[in-house]
């Protein structure tokens, strides 16, 4: 994100094998959205968690899973990070690592990577809450702030993975976002040569959909005058479609609402068509009562909406079942159509685990400056918004620049991209907020 506290950082990341390493990935993305470049490194144990495609698909470096890996320059990749790093976080650090570490054992990557730095580091530790009391975690953990001068966010209480109640769970993400800022306030860039970084991959994309259902709608809807003429908008579908195509290339189950639009629709995906509306919010309906989800859990029938049609907010209060006749003159009296989005919103909010994501598109015209609001009004995790004003941007264009608003009141903006390429940074985030709620598909 541009102006974000980490603007021009290069932060590494290491996991270790708790069960919140789950949470590390939306931990990723809210370093991103700061601005900072991230490099992962994965313990062996953290791995059998959460896979290493997931972290190398949001932060397009190669993720470090063993001492020995070389990077494809042929670089070490533990040393590259050590050396270029502007800050080193480990979160959830174990209390097998804090041990480790306490006394200098580099037998995974991440150990090997805070050993060999001058980075300032930051540890998060999670484990349960007999094993954060024992003195012997408790004597690592002194070392480590007193001896290696690191940054420890202490544990939060409350219900821990063994069933039981104490001090052991990670600490609010957001936190530990506060504490990479501080241990690198007034430090300058370390390695502001890219070259000089791990380098980039491109962007692979994992079946990380697989086994969820997903729901797309797309086009513009169409509200009738007569049995000619109606009221409706600019939409093509385009990017209801290029959505669409990229959750199927990932692995879902795709179901697209479709309403008008100008593009073929996905192969391999099941369509149902909406004209009005009304027939739209039908048509959810029957998905969100009627439907099933991907993991086949009690609920909403779908895991994912992605409201990307452009859905008209104004009707005629009378529609004529005969052609007006152009002698007649008109007349239209209009009033507003249901805010569909915002009603699915309240009908999922209180879904059994996990709750669907819900994504909703904001269409504006000069600013986007009501976005923020849109997002809290329909009760969505993501809020797309994109300028139909500016060139290259609107509808029927084969290219979008947006700005995507997450309901943690985190906010990016995204550079001029191809459709498709907007809907792989829309299902990476997707994708982000299902692992943070324990969603996601097993990593193999």
């Amino acid at each position: 994100m541009s102006g974000g506290r980490l603007d021009g950082r290069l932060i590494g990341l290491g996991v270790t094998g708790s069960i919140a390493a789950y949470k590390a990935v939306e931990l990723l993305r809210l370093l991103t959205a700061e601005g900072a470049d991230v490099s992962v490194m994965l313990t062996p144990a953290a791995s059998r968690f959460v896979g290493p495609l997931s972290f190398e698909a949001l932060s397009r470096h190669p993720v470090e899973t063993e001492v020995l890996d070389l990077l494809p320059d042929q670089r070490i990749g533990h040393i590259v990070i050590a050396d270029t790093a502007d800050a080193i976080v480990v979160a959830p650090a174990t209390a097998h690592w804090l041990g480790a570490m306490a006394h200098g054992l580099a037998g995974d990557a991440v150990t090997a990577t805070v050993l060999a730095t001058s980075a300032p580091v930051v540890v998060a530790p999670a484990m349960d809450g007999d094993m954060w009391t024992h003195p012997a975690t408790r004597d690592n953990v002194a070392r480590l702030r007193d001896m290696f001068g690191y940054a420890v966010v202490e544990p939060a209480a409350g219900p821990l993975a063994s069933g039981q109640s104490g001090t052991g769970r990670l600490a609010e993400l957001s936190t530990i976002v506060d504490a990479v800022v501080d241990a690198v306030a007034g430090r300058p860039v370390r390695a502001s040569d890219a070259t000089a970084r791990p380098p980039l991959i491109a962007r692979g994309r994992d079946a990380d959909l697989d086994g969820s259902h997903v729901v797309v709608s797309a086009g513009g809807t169409r509200e009738a005058i007569d049995p000619v003429r109606y009221i409706g908008n600019r939409s093509t579908g385009r990017m209801g479609v290029a959505i669409a195509e990229a959750a199927l290339a990932r692995g879902a189950r795709v179901t697209v609402v479709a309403a008008h639009v100008e593009v073929p629709l996905p192969d391999g995906a099941a369509v149902i068509r909406a004209e009005s509306t009304d027939d739209l919010r039908d048509a959810l309906q029957r998905l969100v009562h009627g439907g099933t989800s991907g993991a086949g859990h009690a609920g909403p029938g779908f895991d994912v909406l992605v409201m990307a049609a452009a859905v008209a907010d104004f009707r005629p209060t009378r529609s004529s079942a005969t052609k007006l006749q152009r002698g007649d003159g008109l007349r239209l009296d209009l009033e507003p159509t249901t805010d569909v989005l915002a009603e699915i919103g309240a009908a999922v909010r209180d879904a059994t685990t996990p709750r669907p994501v819900l994504v909703g598109f904001a269409a504006e015209a000069g600013s986007l400056d009501r976005a923020p609001d849109k997002l809290r009004r329909k009760g969505v995790d993501l809020l797309v918004a994109n300028d139909v004003a500016e060139a290259g941007s609107g509808f029927g264009t084969d290219t979008n620049r947006v700005r995507i608003l997450d309901a943690d009141g985190t906010m990016e903006d995204l550079p001029m991209l191809s459709k498709r390429d907007v809907a792989d940074e829309i299902l990476d985030r997707v994708v982000a907020i299902r692992t943070s709620r324990g969603a996601g598909r097993p990593s193999r």
